[in-house]
């Protein structure tokens, strides 16, 4: 088999499959060798020619061989999983998916507010029900959306949100960054609870950190208005599922939407099951059919800055 240039390890994302990658990237470096391994003996023969590789991980007995690798691009945004200290150690710069989400995770975003603003969950279980009896509808216009954390999803969330007549809220790290947001705050106390006393939608976008481990906890829970939706396509930890379920118990926000959950997979017999205002997706805010083309642009950039011996940081570099 050619030695590769770019080798594509065989793990695949949301079901595509990974030689939709390999062929997008060929389309994109048309002078460079892609090669696509299809077995764990294909990875092992192939990976110490290979100057790039990327897949979900890098396991250790590949790495060990990878002798001219210069670049591993992971397919995840989060990379806490690679062994970055080794990586770094052998002088591989490492990048992630951060921005391939953005569009189609703040789609689900809005998709949620939506349901959310016009009670079409109600409609719904009525349906179901076979019930054709009216119910109240509200209005988004007019409304204060919370999103915290203002990276590549976080600023679509706000950006879509433009054309809705809201007022928005960006919670980051460093405000003053700024960020699309009306107004931008930090997470000290008197910033973030100020925020959240005016919500009626929390969009959690952000990454799990120490900071941000637990960040909706039963006191944040009791500042929200109860007429306020949380809404959660971070991590689950990022909200206390104990605190959450009992505010939804007692009526203390109006309900949620959670693509991600602490524990991950909920269990059929968790309790967030049965609740009516609270909606479910199994980790799918980010899936789209375009996610292998939107990696594949990154990783195409970056091939050709590494050819050019460019000195400046790779797009989304994080190593």
């Amino acid at each position: 088999m050619t030695a590769p240039d770019v080798l594509v390890l065989r793990q695949a994302v949301h079901g595509i499959p990974v030689s939709e990658y390999a062929a997008a990237i060929s389309e994109r470096l048309p002078d460079h060798e892609v090669v696509h391994a299809r077995t764990p003996g294909e990875e092992r023969d192939l990976v110490p020619d290979a100057t790039v590789v990327t897949g979900q991980s890098l396991r250790e007995e590949l790495l060990d061989r990878a002798a001219d690798l210069r670049l591993f691009a992971c397919l995840y945004a989060g990379v806490d999983h690679l062994p970055l200290a080794d990586l770094e150690a052998r002088g591989v710069a490492v990048t992630n998916a951060s921005g391939v989400h953005g569009p189609n995770a703040a789609e689900w975003a809005i998709g949620q507010i939506l349901v959310f603003a016009r009670g079409l969950n109600t409609g719904w279980h009525r349906q179901e029900r076979r019930e054709f009896r009216h119910f109240q509808a509200g209005e988004l216009e007019g409304s204060t959306v919370t999103v915290v954390g203002m990276g590549a999803i976080g600023e679509a969330v706000v950006e879509r949100l433009s054309g809705f007549g809201v007022e928005t809220i960006g919670v980051r790290h460093s405000p003053e960054k700024g960020g699309p947001a009306d107004e931008v705050v930090g997470y000290d106390e008197g910033d973030f609870h100020g925020a959240l006393a005016r919500t009626d939608y929390l969009v959690l976008a952000c990454p799990l950190t120490e900071l941000t481990r637990g960040l909706v906890d039963a006191g944040a829970l009791e500042t929200l208005p109860p007429t306020a939706v949380v809404l959660n396509l971070a991590r689950g930890p990022v909200i206390d599922t104990d605190a959450l379920v009992a505010s939804i118990r007692l009526s203390g926000i109006r309900g949620a939407a959670l693509d991600v959950t602490d524990p991950e997979p909920l269990p059929p017999d968790h309790p967030l099951w049965t609740f009516e205002n609270v909606l479910i997706t199994p980790h799918t805010a980010g899936q789209t059919p375009r996610y292998y083309e939107r990696r594949a642009d990154v990783l195409a950039e970056n091939v050709r800055a590494l050819d050019a011996g460019e000195d400046a940081p790779l797009r989304n570099q994080v190593v």
